[in-house]
C-alpha cells in the first residue's frame, strides 16, 4: 500500500517528461495560439452577428471576428493537447505495454496520463484566455478558462484512445485535426449556416463551445454546460481506457506466463524501479 503513491508519481513523472521533450508540441504552444487566435481577430469581419445562445436563451449580437477569435481559441487548445497525448501514448506504447507485463498497475498509468493532461490542459487554457485578454475583453475570463480546459480535457483523452488504436502516426493525427475542424466549424454562426441546428448539440465541444460564448457575451453562468463537457471527457475517458487496456494486456495464456517474484520485491516495484530509472 505504502509503494502506491510512488507508483504514481514515477508514472506521472515519467508522463510530464515526455511532454516537456516534446519540443514541436512547446512550439505549438508558444506560436501557434496566438497565431491562429489573433489572425482570426484581425481578418474576420467585425460586424455584429445577431445569434441565439443555447444555453440560455439569450440573443446576442457578438462582433464576428470576437466569436471566430473564441473558435479559434477553442480549436488552438483542442488541437494541441490531441496531439500532445497522441504523440505521448503512440511514442510510449511498448514501454507502457512492457510495463504492465512486468507487474506495473495500469490504473496508476492510466491515472498519470490523466494527471499529465490535466496539468498541460491547465497551462494551454490559461495562455489561450490570456492570449484572448490582450485581445478583447470577454465578460467572464474565468469561466472562458475553464470552458476551454475542459475542452482540452476531452480532446486529450481522445488522443489517448487514438493513440491506442491507430498503427500510423499520420492516422491519428488526421483523426483530431478532422474532427476538431468538424466539431467546430459547424458550431462557428461566423462559417457554418447549421450552427443553430439541433444535431450541433452532439457535437464533442459543444458544452464548451456554449460556455466559452457565454462567458465572452453574457454575464450568465452555464453549470450545465460544463457538466455536459465533463459527460463527453467522462466518455472519451472510458472509451481511451478500454484501448489502453486492449493494448497493454498480456496476449500469453494463463498458464504461458511468467511467475511473479516473491513479496520482498514485487513486479510493481521492480517496474517503479525501471520507470524511475527511465525518466532519470
Amino acid at each position: 500500500m505504502r509503494r502506491q503513491p510512488t507508483l504514481f508519481a514515477t508514472a506521472t513523472r515519467y508522463a510530464l517528461t515526455e511532454h516537456v521533450r516534446n519540443r514541436f508540441a512547446m512550439a505549438l504552444v508558444a506560436v501557434f495560439i496566438p497565431l491562429w487566435t489573433v489572425l482570426a481577430y484581425l481578418i474576420m469581419p467585425g460586424s455584429p452577428v445577431r445569434m441565439r445562445l443555447r444555453a440560455t436563451g439569450e440573443m446576442l449580437t457578438p462582433h464576428g471576428n470576437e466569436i471566430t477569435e473564441i473558435s479559434g481559441a477553442l480549436n488552438a487548445v483542442t488541437l494541441i493537447t490531441g496531439f500532445m497525448m497522441f504523440a505521448a501514448t503512440f511514442a510510449g506504447h511498448d514501454f507502457d505495454r512492457r510495463l504492465a507485463l512486468a507487474g506495473y498497475p495500469r490504473a496508476h498509468l492510466v491515472l498519470a496520463k490523466v494527471a499529465a493532461l490535466a496539468v498541460a490542459s491547465a497551462a494551454v487554457s490559461a495562455y489561450a484566455t490570456a492570449v484572448t485578454c490582450l485581445i478583447w475583453t470577454p465578460r467572464q475570463p474565468f469561466l472562458l478558462a475553464v470552458a476551454l480546459f475542459s475542452a482540452a480535457m476531452t480532446y486529450g483523452v481522445l488522443g489517448v484512445g487514438f493513440g491506442a488504436v491507430m498503427r500510423r502516426e499520420v492516422e491519428g493525427m488526421f483523426a483530431i485535426l478532422m474532427t476538431s475542424i468538424i466539431d467546430l466549424g459547424l458550431q462557428n454562426p461566423i462559417t457554418s449556416s447549421g450552427s443553430d441546428s439541433p444535431v450541433i448539440r452532439f457535437l464533442p465541444s459543444y458544452g464548451a463551445m456554449q460556455a466559452s460564448t457565454a462567458a465572452g457575451f453574457s454575464t450568465s453562468g452555464v453549470p450545465d454546460h460544463i457538466a455536459i463537457q465533463a459527460g463527453w471527457f467522462a466518455a472519451a475517458a472510458l472509451t481511451g481506457l478500454l484501448a489502453f487496456h486492449r493494448r497493454t494486456r498480456n496476449a500469453l495464456p494463463p498458464a504461458a506466463r511468467p511467475s511473479l517474484p516473491g513479496p520482498r520485491r514485487a513486479s510493481g516495484e521492480q517496474a517503479a524501479d525501471a520507470g524511475t530509472a527511465a525518466t532519470g
